[in-house]
């Protein structure tokens, strides 16, 4: 009752014509730098952060959290009609949503996403208002063994999963993990893999990694197939909107992905990419038209937006309770807070209650925005299919070397960028799925940290992954599905032989 009343509260606080003017301003941008790839939500957070120093603390943030829900929406709209993800966490939906793009069911792809994401937000939001002190529990019993294991899981599935070969998603995610090696290192302080390029001492940005081989080897890819193998982009044809079918086939991935998404999303280290995969993963396996998977399947779109906007929502979990942000986004908010001089935790909840359940009842105002916005503009965004092939794909490289050099302006990671962008497109023509390598880059340093500090506590001994059983039971479910893709292959070659 106490929190529903301190909700009730907070409506009042988001009701105000102030909240209001920012958090559609807040939407309105996020979905805008969402649709451009390599611009997302933590990057335009961080530029408005000196703009907003001596603006109202409130409505600051509930900007920036309307920035954040935007750009998860904007960003599966490039994934959908151009295969190029304006964010990392929209990787999957990319896979099936630019089939059903090309196959000319670009309008009710992003009618899935749209409405999946609003019933996804709507659920996470409302997990984040009433579920938030259960699931802070939860989390803070993790041990680092536990985040290690679950992470292996993740690598696992993605690898297993993508591709017609489970060796080649393997081979991806390694060279994935291997680029996450490079930079310094965190305990020691040493330099790895830098080859004496100062530019390398921070890492390979996931930025320049994801747009390099999604959208950049892309367009390499259309242009080498452009006279060889002509590929026209198929315009919309028909409704632009879900059929009765569609949503039969789409209220259930919804679900999944929210179960996915807002207790992984409010994990420290979950993040939004392993929910999206692992809701990709579910669908394909429960999907009652198995053969649609690779061509243009509406629950691997379904799930995956919905798996993203719900974590979302629950990396804000952590970041109010605790002051402990598990996304950039959420890194770059908490920075916001501090420049009020507001520290996020349990006492902020005690001194500034109108501000934190300002800004949760902001979500709720936000995400019937973001449906309003997104849905009539359907129309408009399924037209980007119309530009001529050569223009587009020349507008997608303008894009993504512009989102890059504003991340980064140095002509080595405009170089980078660009040889990811011939990997890419020699990923495509051998058949190599590219999604595993930026779940290495993403995750990979996270797992060492992860096993790293289980290492310490155990003064070094390994067996602590076996022993405690949370790791255990984890490991044993990614050594099962390692596995058995194995198995069945073995097992279909059996009857074959058979037969």
């Amino acid at each position: 009752m106490d929190t529903l009343l301190a909700l009730l509260n907070g409506f009042s606080v988001a009701f105000e014509p102030s909240k209001l003017l920012f958090c559609l301003v807040g939407v309105f941008l996020g979905t805008a730098v969402g649709v451009l790839p390599g611009i997302g939500p933590a990057l335009t957070v961080a530029l408005l952060l000196p703009v907003t120093f001596k603006l109202d603390p409130a409505g600051s943030l509930i900007m920036f959290a309307g920035i954040y829900y935007g750009g998860m929406y904007g960003g599966s709209t490039t994934a959908i009609l151009l295969n190029a993800p304006g964010e990392s966490a929209s990787l999957a939906t990319a896979l099936e949503g630019s089939k059903m793009a090309k196959a000319g069911r670009g309008g009710p792809a992003l009618a899935t996403s749209a409405i999946g994401s609003f019933v996804a937000g709507l659920i996470a939001t409302i997990g984040l208002a009433f579920l938030a002190p259960w699931l802070v529990e939860i989390a803070v019993k993790f041990g680092p063994w536990d985040y290690f294991a679950l992470m292996i899981v993740a690598f696992v599935t993605v690898s297993a999963t993508f591709g017609d070969s489970p060796l080649r998603g393997l081979t991806s995610l390694f060279v994935g993990i291997t680029l996450g090696l490079i930079g310094i290192d965190k305990l020691t302080g040493q330099a790895r893999l830098t080859f004496g390029v100062p530019e390398l001492l921070n890492g390979v940005e996931v930025t320049t990694l994801a747009v390099g081989l999604f959208a950049v080897g892309e367009a390499f890819y259309v242009a080498s197939k452009r006279f060889r193998e002509p590929e026209e982009i198929i315009p919309i044809k028909g409704s632009l909107w879900m059929s009765k079918q569609d949503w039969k086939r789409s209220w259930a991935p919804w679900l999944r992905g929210t179960a996915y998404g807002f207790p992984i999303g409010a994990l420290p280290a979950g993040g939004a990419e392993v929910p999206t995969f692992l809701s990709y993963s579910t669908e394909k396996k429960l999907c009652k038209y198995p053969d649609e998977f690779g061509k243009g399947a509406i629950e691997g779109v379904a799930g995956p937006e919905a798996a993203n906007n719900a974590s979302a929502a629950g990396t804000l979990v952590p970041l109010l309770t605790l002051g402990l942000p598990t996304s950039a986004t959420a890194a770059i908010m908490l920075a916001g807070f501090q420049q009020y001089g507001l520290n996020p935790g349990p006492l902020l909840f005690a001194e500034k209650p109108d501000l934190v359940w300002g800004l949760i009842a902001s979500l709720f105002v936000a995400n019937v925005m973001l449906v309003i916005l997104n849905l009539p503009l359907i129309g408009l965004w399924v037209k980007l299919l119309a530009v001529p092939q050569p223009w587009l794909y020349a507008g997608i490289l303008v894009f993504a070397t512009m989102g890059t050099l504003a991340v980064n302006s140095s002509p080595v990671e405009l170089g980078m960028l660009f040889a990811f962008g011939y990997l890419g497109y020699l990923m495509r023509r051998y058949d190599y799925p590219v999604a595993p390598m930026v779940v290495g880059l993403i995750l990979g340093p996270m797992a060492e940290a992860q096993l790293r500090r289980a290492l310490q506590i155990s003064l070094g001994d390994p067996m602590i992954l076996l022993e405690n059983p949370g790791s255990a039971t984890l490991l044993g479910i990614a050594f099962i599905a390692l596995v058995a893709p194995f198995v069945m292959k073995g097992l279909n070659r059996f009857k074959a032989a058979e037969d």
